[in-house]
Order: structure tokens, then C-alpha cells, then sequence
């Protein structure tokens, strides 16, 4: 290899990993504002409709893509909702559940 390829791949995947610390941090800014917005339930989630979190001002201005930010979190398995897509209007009404913190036994 030459070492302006060596550079480049160094680069690519730093990138990746700086890139995949924003998006973990995103995901955990989501979940604050799903406890912050929703609703507790009885086992320890929370649920909070797409329409309150897209609607929502403090939202706005923390995420950049809340779509992107609630699949990362969706594939991350924190939360779950019907659908792969949400679309403003069209899915205010989907229930967004930020599944309960999991409890280690020791």
C-alpha cells in the first residue's frame, strides 16, 4: 500500500468511528426527550406519539434528522414503533415506545 492510500483508509475510518459517537449520542438525546415528552407506563416504557416528539421545539433544535435518529435508536432495539418510515402529518398518530431499561441480575 501506498501511504496515500494507508492515510485514506485511516481517515475513512475515523470517520466512521466519530460518525457512529454522534449518532450514539443522538440516540441517547432521543431518549431524554421521550421520557421528558411521554408517558410512563406501568413496566418502565415510555410512550409518546411521532406528533408530539416532530412537533415538539426542543426537538427541533436538538435533531437535525429526527427520522434518521428514531431508526438509528429503532435498530438499536431502545424503541420500537409500526412502520420503517414516519412522515409528518401522515404518522403523527404512531406510538413511539422507549422500551424499559434492562435489569442485570448478578
Amino acid at each position: 500500500m501506498y501511504k496515500a492510500e494507508i492515510v485514506k483508509v485511516i481517515e475513512e475510518n475515523r470517520s466512521v468511528v466519530i460518525g457512529s459517537m454522534n449518532v450514539e449520542e443522538e440516540v441517547e438525546r432521543l431518549k431524554e426527550e421521550i421520557k421528558r415528552l411521554g408517558i410512563a407506563q406501568a413496566d418502565g416504557s415510555y410512550k409518546v406519539t411521532f406528533g408530539v416528539l416532530f412537533n415538539d421545539d426542543r426537538c427541533a433544535n436538538i435533531f437535525e434528522a429526527l427520522v434518521g435518529t428514531l431508526r438509528a435508536a429503532k435498530k438499536r432495539k431502545f424503541l420500537t414503533y409500526d412502520g420503517e418510515l414516519l412522515l409528518q402529518g401522515v404518522h403523527d398518530n404512531v406510538e413511539i415506545i422507549l422500551k424499559p431499561p434492562l435489569v442485570t441480575t448478578s
